[in-house]
């Protein structure tokens, strides 16, 4: 009688993969490499077990696939699996490691996407690649125009002043056609963004919890949807401050010997979300309404004794905090008190 598999480890690949299985003894039972055609025959042949699989490209697709098999998938992030690779890197030793991670019980793991959320992921990543590359032919145009003398202002209306220079009559001749073709693909880029703004707007609007998020003030319709679309139901995080730091939105510690030693924020996770958070909360922070709310206090005390970087970074925080509990909740945002004049006698 062959021994029941417990636990598999799932490297995976383009065309290859490698599988790594072990039975309840923690017997090394299978040592297989997989053509990208065969995994789904093998695994639907399989009595139900656990599969650990890195948080890589296909991942979500493939946990997804398995666990419609009646398996039970766990999506390791990478880092997190490097610390159990033995010696040199193969395949073989990275099915291993996963094997060896997915059962540790301290392990933390990536939630699976679904189909939805990954499409509206698409749409904001390519509406950061069309903004992205918008500012790098703006940039480009407005270099071009300043070797004539013509120096618009920086923002939005700069750039559409600079793109009327191009018909004006300081630019030779020789040179229009080119800069036309800049102009041309600043144009289009724009309303390529713009309609994956209207697209995500709509996105945004058929979702409860992210018309939730958005009503949190500075938040809008893009932060809100982006926060939804990678994190769900933010279920998979124990604490709001847990949420702050998957962000890498607080500092990284270097403790040793009893004594603890803070740094700079730790930049891990998401940064599109981080980004994301940190321009909601320099927006707060400049707003004259929002300082007026017990929040903008605090916001205005820090800003008194600490960088305004830093105390951007430290609203930010909060705002993930807030966003956690609200999805939590499943409450509304609920506005922040005024702040109360002092009236001592």
């Amino acid at each position: 009688m062959a021994p029941r598999i417990q636990t598999i480890g799932l490297d995976i690949g383009k065309e290859v993969f490698q599988a790594h299985g072990i039975d309840r003894n923690e017997m090394v039972v299978l040592r297989r490499k997989l053509r990208r055609a065969e995994v789904t025959a093998f695994f639907a042949g399989l009595r139900p077990c656990l599969v650990g699989m890195e948080a890589t490209a296909g991942s979500h697709h493939w946990a997804r696939t398995l666990a419609a098999m009646g398996h039970k998938v766990r999506v390791i992030p990478a880092a997190y699996v490097k610390a159990y690779v033995k010696t040199n890197k193969s395949d073989a030793k990275d099915a291993e490691a996963i094997c060896e991670a997915v059962r540790r019980p301290g392990m933390r793991f990536a939630a699976v996407k679904t189909k939805e959320q990954q499409a509206t992921l698409i749409v904001h990543r390519t509406r950061e690649l069309l903004v992205r590359q918008r500012i790098v032919l703006t940039n480009a145009l407005r270099g071009f125009l300043a070797e004539f003398g013509i120096v618009a202002p920086r923002g939005y209306s700069g750039t559409n002043k600079s793109l009327e220079a191009v018909r004006g009559a300081e630019i030779p001749s020789s040179a229009r056609p080119a800069l036309q073709l800049l102009k041309q693909a600043v144009e289009l880029l724009r309303k390529q963004s713009e309609a994956c703004e209207d697209q995500i707007g709509r996105h945004h609007t058929d979702d409860a919890d992210s018309v939730r998020l958005a009503t949190i003030p500075h938040v809008g319709p893009i932060t809100a949807s982006a926060v939804i679309a990678t994190i769900g139901n933010a279920g998979q995080f124990c604490s709001a401050r847990q949420f702050a730091a998957w962000l890498g939105l607080v500092p990284r510690e270097f403790s040793t010997g009893g004594k603890q030693k803070l740094g700079h924020i730790s930049k891990r996770g998401n940064p599109y979300l981080r980004r994301l958070l940190f321009l909601a909360a320099s927006s707060a922070l400049r707003d004259p309404k929002f300082a007026k709310t017990s929040a903008g206090a605090w916001a205005l005390s820090l800003r008194a004794r600490k960088p305004y970087r830093l105390t951007v970074i430290a609203l930010a925080a909060r705002l993930a905090r807030t966003m956690w509990a609200m999805l939590m909740r499943r409450r509304n945002f609920e506005p922040y008190p005024e702040r109360l004049a002092h009236t001592g006698g």
